[in-house]
């Protein structure tokens, strides 16, 4: 048990106060016991892997910071497919690069995607038209409401759009500790989205297999995105908002504007597009110290940013911008904690 640790060590964005006090969970029996001595001791309790989609307050967090360290990695047959089961403190790349030289179908379009696996979940991670509850069975975790372990099918994990029932109506009162996935045996199948059938097409790839499909997003996701151990981000900072069809006729400002039209009629509009629409493509705030990628403004990179509040005053200039431009809402996708 530490104390008075630094929560900018435990955000990639490199920013944020002091936890009361920090630990490290590698056995997930010791969760109750943890969380017991938080309630003795009267203070909050979170957890969290490897801070890739976190940004902390400056005030930062009176109580217990749990710091997911959970590994384990089982495959079982299930005839055509195989149902893998993964602890959710593993690194996420990691656990898709074992699957992709597996050679199981179903996540290599989430290759490169920081975090732990426990995190994908919680915002439905999802990245050239595959999600995380696309291939879900189950996942366990700790119900602090309870006090007990319980298993939750897709259904009861709330999934929509980059979110999930963990970040919205029950945020905090889950920790997951591990989930199953349901992976196919079959090469992965067309229809792929533009840059990866580019991809193919110039590397003369007719029949690609998984580790194929995983090195063009390797080298898609490396071309345009800074390595969040190098350069300090949180990856994607706004979801790609989704507005009514009646909504999207009535931009008229913005012609050529990125979208796409989804099943149920709504339209969902390139976040990247409007901000680079609203002039902050490799944009340098020095008031701030913050910044936008130069190849993807949809990324913040924290060049000489002194807290957390420098990063939100330059979220909101960005925000104001859109919305007075498109009146459309960008979202924000990391979670800002405590909340």
């Amino acid at each position: 048990m530490q104390e008075y640790v630094a929560l900018a060590q435990h955000s990639t964005m490199g920013l944020g106060g002091t936890a009361r006090y920090l630990t490290d969970l590698t056995d997930v029996d010791k969760l109750p016991e943890l969380l017991a001595w938080a309630q003795e001791h009267d203070i909050p309790v979170i957890m969290i892997g490897s801070g890739s989609n976190i940004i902390w307050k400056d005030e930062g967090f009176p109580g217990l910071v749990i710091v997911n360290k959970l590994l384990g990695f089982e495959v079982e047959d299930d005839g055509e497919d195989s149902i893998v089961t993964v602890a959710s403190g593993e690194p996420w790349d990691s656990v898709v690069e074992r699957c992709c030289d597996l050679g199981l179908s179903g996540i290599a379009e989430l290759s490169l995607i920081p975090g732990t696996t426990g995190a994908t979940p919680v915002q439905n991670v999802g990245a050239y038209g595959r999600e995380i509850a696309d291939v879900l069975v189950s996942l366990t975790a700790y119900d602090l409401q309870s006090g007990k372990m319980v298993e939750l099918d897709p259904e009861e994990c709330g999934f929509n759009y980059r979110t999930s029932r963990f970040r919205a109506t029950d945020r905090g009162r889950f920790f997951i500790t591990e989930m199953s996935m349901q992976l196919s045996k079959s090469r992965p199948a067309p229809p792929y989205y533009q840059p990866v059938s580019e991809y193919f097409a110039e590397h003369e790839i007719i029949k690609p297999s998984v580790q194929d499909l995983r090195m063009a997003v390797v080298a898609i996701r490396s071309a345009k995105l800074p390595d969040p151990a190098v350069v300090a981000n949180n990856g994607s900072f706004f979801g790609n908002p989704i507005i009514t069809k009646d909504a999207f006729t009535k931009i008229t400002a913005a012609p050529g504007i990125k979208h796409w039209v989804l099943d149920d009629g709504t339209v969902k509009v390139s976040a990247a597009w409007l901000i680079e629409a609203a002039g902050f493509k490799d944009y340098h705030d020095k008031e701030s110290g913050m910044a936008t990628w130069p190849s993807q403004p949809l990324v913040f990179i924290n060049e000489a940013a002194k807290n957390t509040a420098d990063l939100l005053r330059f979220k909101q200039k960005i925000v104001d911008a859109v919305q007075a431009k498109f009146g459309i809402e960008l979202q924000q996708e990391p979670e800002l904690l405590p909340v």
